[in-house]
């Protein structure tokens, strides 16, 4: 079986916790409110009629809002007619890319570890996927310059970067895009950037778009989203934004895949999107909130948390609880504490120089968080969690 049609990790995970009635921390899907006047705009689109195909490069109100939404919080000018593409969520876009722009004998370059679509995106169109890891320093993670060098190759055609980054909830700096900005250019690399947590960025940090940088906007696509921004994951409206020539030929790919979806979604999210800094600025108070009470949590259950950045996760070290295998751990744990969680490993390519991160997900309800604290902190305060309770417990079946 091939990667790209294996089943993934977040099934397996999320049948666990069905199983068991676990509390599930693992899959990236926010148990939070959206906002109600983008309900209300599209139940009134619904209403209205607008339940048919729409344009094929989306409807041009929400190609409209997305320019304008680059251009009032990066400085981005994109033409809404011919460099904004409306696509069935981000992973449409990074699939059409991959297929559109890499095939047989090509290389697609990323950092690892990485989202599990991107391998599956590389397999499809028959390009290698090659990976740079993350350096793993202190409680989080840093570009390694010489390893992003070493990966590209003669036959190196996309280099594809994910900032804020799933699953480490890192957010890659000016001076690591600046580097990773030198070798795109050096090697004549298009760029694809994943940019779907652009919104969910915490603690000061700023997220800076690549194509911002000198040199990258006529070699980037930006691919974003409305489902993590809005928490309406279930729509799957994304959008492409680049030159013209880039983004025509991600259009000839998608017209075979979907070619157009969500005409009553599209038309909320346009309306929607010129508001998105005051809703943002309220998730964001929101998930920081949770990230702490997650962040507190498994610290008093004797894990070790880390520097979570943006986005919806956080890691965690097991070893204080003797576990040295993340996947084993996670398979283990619903059954054991009634928590489910993704080892970090699933996402790595490579080697894994930390096989004993996972990653847990604090997008859901507070309750639903103190819940899952309060059953790992009982499970961390007996003796055989602090001495590898895979000494003892037979796994859980697969």
């Amino acid at each position: 079986m091939s990667r790209a049609t294996e089943t993934s990790i977040f099934t397996e995970m999320t049948e666990l916790a069905h199983r068991t009635g676990a509390v599930n921390l693992g899959q990236g899907v926010p148990d939070l409110d959206s906002p109600p006047a983008l309900l209300h705009d599209v139940s009134a689109a619904v209403l209205a009629g607008h339940n048919q195909y729409p344009p094929a490069a989306g409807l041009p109100a929400l190609r409209e809002a997305v320019a304008a939404h680059q251009r009032a919080r990066y400085g981005l000018e994109y033409a809404p007619d011919g460099e904004v593409l409306v696509t069935t969520g981000a992973t449409e876009a990074l699939a059409a890319a991959c297929l559109a722009l890499t095939g047989p004998g090509d290389e697609i370059v990323t950092f690892d570890p990485c989202y599990d679509a991107y391998p599956a995106d590389a397999a499809l169109s028959g390009a290698k996927l090659v990976t740079a890891p993350l350096a793993v320093e202190g409680d989080g993670f840093a570009l390694d310059a010489d390893a992003l060098r070493a990966a590209v190759t003669g036959r190196t055609r996309l280099l594809l970067l994910n900032s804020p980054h799933n699953p480490t909830g890192k957010v890659f700096t000016e001076a690591e895009l600046r580097t990773v900005a030198e070798i795109a250019v050096e090697h004549d690399l298009t760029v694809v950037t994943d940019e779907v947590y652009e919104h969910l960025v915490y603690d000061g940090a700023r997220h800076v778009p690549i194509a911002t940088l000198p040199g990258m906007r006529e070699r980037t696509l930006v691919v974003s989203s409305a489902g993590k921004t809005f928490n309406v994951t279930g729509w799957k409206v994304g959008w492409v934004c680049g030159p013209a020539e880039l983004v025509t030929a991600v259009a000839s790919v998608k017209q075979w895949l979907t070619y157009a979806s969500g005409t009553p979604y599209q038309a909320g999210i346009a309306r929607m999107l010129g508001a998105v800094e005051d809703w943002a600025a309220d998730l964001r108070g929101t998930l920081t909130a949770n990230r702490d009470l997650l962040a507190a949590g498994l610290a008093e259950a004797g894990l070790s948390p880390c520097r979570a950045e943006a986005g919806y996760f956080i890691q965690a070290d097991i070893r204080p609880w003797g576990f040295t295998e993340g996947l084993r751990f996670c398979r283990e744990l619903p059954a054991l504490a009634g928590v489910v969680a993704i080892p970090t490993s699933a996402f790595r390519q490579g080697t894994d120089p930390a096989p004993w991160l996972v990653r847990f997900s604090f997008c859901r309800r507070p309750e639903a968080l103190r819940d899952a604290v309060k059953r790992l902190a009982a499970l961390g305060g007996r003796e055989g969690a602090r001495t590898g309770l895979t000494e003892r417990t037979a796994p859980p079946p697969r």
